[in-house]
């Protein structure tokens, strides 16, 4: 008998679902989708903005080392929850002094880690600044897993808001 946490076959496809609608320009050259669904019930995974810090919090400088390291730290933080890129529905990504020269090396990027499955809707905003002094690119993901997936092994499951002030009460 397969584990909780294993998708029948039936119902392996990703929960999103991604269309371009005729009448919109073809966004897939720069790594995204106009249109995320996702059907109801589902596990919703918000993952936080994910910068180019390493586990040691050091910052490494450019633009490319931190864009690949802050998707390398959305790739760990999707597995956490049992997640994959082909789950995320939507992305939002903050760029330091953006450029088309930028926008290129993201979209590129970004196409080769979802390979051939179809990517997310995706808001990129130019920012004067991040969090960090140095910090030159951000991006944060929801990600969409059927309801009665099980979470990985070790993953914390913490209590609600509501549980955890009656206990302090």
């Amino acid at each position: 008998m397969p584990s909780s946490s294993a998708r029948s076959s039936a119902s392996s496809a990703p929960l999103p679902r991604f269309h371009n609608p005729a009448g919109l320009y073809d966004p897939q050259r720069f790594g995204y989708s106009h249109l995320a669904v996702v059907p109801q019930p589902a596990r919703v995974v918000h993952i936080a903005g994910q910068g180019g810090e390493d586990a040691d919090g050091r910052l490494p400088a450019g633009f490319d080392a931190q864009m690949r390291q802050a998707l390398g730290n959305l790739r760990l933080a999707l597995a956490a929850a049992g997640a994959s890129p082909a789950d995320v529905a939507r992305l939002t990504v903050l760029v330091v002094e953006h450029s088309e020269a930028r926008l290129a090396v993201f979209s590129r990027a970004l196409m080769a880690m979802w390979g051939d499955a179809p990517t997310p809707a995706c808001t990129l905003i130019p920012v004067p600044r991040l969090a960090i002094d140095g910090m030159l690119f951000e991006i944060d993901a929801t990600a969409y897993l059927r309801a009665d997936d099980a979470l990985p092994s070790g993953s914390a499951r913490l209590p609600s808001p509501g549980i955890a002030s009656q206990a302090t009460a």
